[in-house]
């Protein structure tokens, strides 16, 4: 070790230039800094700390092997990339991230050239990877693409997709597996490094290709013997035989943690001249933290905590999640009907559909990082009679909409989608927003499309779809705590396509579809100081639409006003649709469609974006006097 050693080596590093600068035996000091600065900046700010934890030493010997910015670097899902960016020049600004202004919590194109490709959805990296290799090839560049996977973001088919391409196309591409939950990896040790250094290194892949020469002087058949001999006896001592299949050539397991074993790999396989090649790399997810460690999740997300206990904080809940009320709800009505099944996408806790597991084990399904998958499954089950519950963020099901629309609308399943984050998320940003699934699921024939006010709304909106047999449906709710009201204890099924009057006025008529319905409360008490009575009104239904509920706003009001918290062409769209099918718009009638501006919002908190977006009681109040042709005025309230 050099004489400096105990001097701070992070301190040094602004870009991985100044990273490469130091000797391979100061590694190990730089990456204990790197840990410590990483626990110490999650504390502050909360995020996800246990994957960026079990990726240090490979970050580390990542940008010492690579020439990044160069050299492409692409972390799948990114939320395991906060090492990452403290060494590409962000360590300053480390604090902020998650936080509005700050660091976006994932990896983000706009943010630096370290980030090559934007993630924050799995499995998409050696895809993306592939596309930037073609484009080096194409442009008669020299650069490495290196792709850095974990083993849950292979569960997800696209990832087996890109590799069967990048296999057929024998395009140069590093992937590298990174295994946290030793759910693929056979045992690491000395042996396991010693042949990944073998058959990674020159001298191996030289006698290969000189091998591969000379089968191609023998008979087709002898040429196909010799190419499987050398594969499954390669296979044999190292593992990877499917990965082979798929044309990668395949290097590991090897300890992520051992930057003696991992140096000499890179090297290797960056010096590499042909084709794909896998290098299986096992870390363990939360390492060098033991709260971390110990914990069940590996603190893979977590609030603002306590470095020396690890204790995180956590405010006491003024009313229960809406996570929670959907998952005992759906719970409780599975108690009395064993048709009920539920399906998660590798997100069983997210969901609360841990709790329904709990309770009803062999009703649970978590079929990993598949939504595809998952929605066709659930089609399949309902062909045979039963009623499965498809739980699944709204940014999520994104990803499965032509299953949604061939597999289930088209044949008229009645598959029931729990669609959970819907509207703005906070610090997840806008990669994890649920904007689009109101226009993207009412524009289809015959589906259902419900939206909860609050926890009580959504008990009997559950209870709705439950009993919906003939089509498929969908009910979204927000993030967080629901707004504090009593839960029915025998929650009564909503009649379906009708709304309800909360508050009657007779000026300006507010017409909430989802969880803005506060808001316009409040923001009918505002709107009275100034002389505006005001009905509020709860739409329940995006589709069908209330008809009745529709015209009897439009006939008695001014005003019409319809909020959600959701993209154009949505719950608004269809009412301007119908109003001016019914000819209501040429009657004088003011209307107005308050939905999320056109435009992606970057993280902050809930109520700051709800605030940039307009979509608050003052931005709802704001609409309202414009649609009047009035202005307000701090002494009068409002002038003409």
């Amino acid at each position: 070790m050099n004489a400096d050693a105990k001097t701070p080596l992070l301190d040094r590093i602004k870009v991985p230039d100044d990273l490469r600068q130091l000797e391979d035996d100061q590694l190990p000091q730089l990456a204990d800094e790197l840990r410590h600065e990483t626990i110490s900046a999650v504390s502050v700010t909360g995020g996800h700390l246990g994957a960026g934890l079990g990726v240090v030493e490979l970050t580390v010997a990542i940008h010492k092997v690579f020439e990044t910015p160069r050299d492409k670097l692409i972390w799948d899902v990114g939320h395991q990339c906060y090492p990452h960016k403290i060494l590409t020049g962000r360590r300053d600004r480390i604090r902020t991230i998650r936080q509005g202004g700050g660091l976006y919590g994932f990896t983000k194109r706009a943010e630096s050239e370290y980030d090559p490709f934007g993630a924050a959805h799995s499995s998409t990296s050696i895809s993306a990877g592939l596309g930037m290799a073609v484009a080096r090839d194409l442009s008669g560049e020299d650069t490495n693409v290196i792709c850095v996977i974990g083993d849950g973001a292979m569960s997800a088919g696209m990832a087996y997709e890109a590799m069967n391409n990048a296999g057929a196309m024998d395009s140069r591409l590093i992937v590298i597996l990174n295994d946290n939950d030793m759910s693929i990896a056979p045992p690491v040790g000395a042996m396991s490094a010693y042949l990944a250094r073998l058959l990674s290194g020159g001298t191996y892949r030289q006698f290969r290709n000189w091998a591969k020469q000379l089968a191609k002087r023998l008979p087709k058949s002898w040429e196909r013997r010799a190419a499987r001999a050398e594969e499954y006896t390669r296979s044999f001592w190292s593992g990877g035989t499917l990965f082979e299949e798929l044309g990668f050539y395949y290097v590991g397991p090897i300890d992520g943690h051992n930057l003696d074993h991992l140096l000499p790999v890179l090297r290797n396989v960056r010096d590499a001249e042909d084709g794909p090649i896998l290098v299986h790399v096992v870390t363990q997810k939360g390492k060098g933290y033991e709260p971390a460690e110990a914990s069940a999740d590996k603190y893979h997300g977590v609030g603002k905590f306590n470095v020396v206990t690890g204790a995180q904080e956590k405010g006491t809940p003024n009313a229960p999640s809406y996570t929670k009320v959907f998952a005992n709800a759906l719970s409780d009505l599975a108690d009395k009907d064993d048709k009920i099944v539920a399906i998660t996408a590798a997100m069983p806790s997210g969901t609360g559909l841990d709790v329904f597991g709990d309770r009803h084990p062999e009703r649970c399904f978590d079929v990993g990082i598949a939504e595809q998958h998952a929605v066709t499954f659930a089609a399949g089950l309902s062909t045979q009679g039963y009623r499965p519950f498809a739980a699944i963020y709204s940014t999520f099901l994104q990803r499965a909409y032509d299953q949604v629309v061939h597999d289930v609308a088209i044949q008229r399943l009645p598959v029931r989608f729990a669609i959970d984050r819907a509207g703005l998320v906070g610090a997840d940003g806008p990669t994890h927003a649920g904007s689009f699934d109101v226009t993207y699921l009412s524009c289809l024939p015959h589906f259902v499309v419900m939206a909860a006010a609050d926890e009580a709304e959504l008990v009997r909106m559950v209870a709705t779809a439950a009993l919906i047999d003939d089509r498929p449906c969908a009910f979204r709710y927000p993030r967080g705590e629901g707004v504090g009201i009593e839960l029915p204890e025998t929650p009564e099924p909503l009649e379906i396509g009708k709304g309800r009057i909360v508050r009657e006025g007779s000026a300006v008529a507010l017409l909430s579809f989802g969880g803005r319905l506060q808001e316009c409360l409040s923001a009918a008490d505002q709107l009275a100081a100034f002389g505006l009575s005001t009905t509020v009104a709860d739409a329940r239904f995006a589709k069908p639409l209330d008809h009745d509920l529709i015209r009897r706003l439009a006939q008695s009001h001014e005003v019409l006003i319809t909020i959600e918290e959701a993209a154009v062409g949505g719950f608004g769209a269809h009412v301007l649709q119908f109003l001016a099918d019914d000819g209501r718009l040429d009657r004088g009638l003011k209307v107005r469609s308050m939905v999320l501006p056109d435009r992606f919002i970057d993280q902050d908190k809930p109520v700051k974006m709800y605030e940039t977006a307009g979509l608050n009681a003052p931005g709802i109040v704001e609409t309202v006097f414009a649609a009047l042709g009035r202005e307000q005025t701090a002494e009068t309230g409002e002038r003409a």
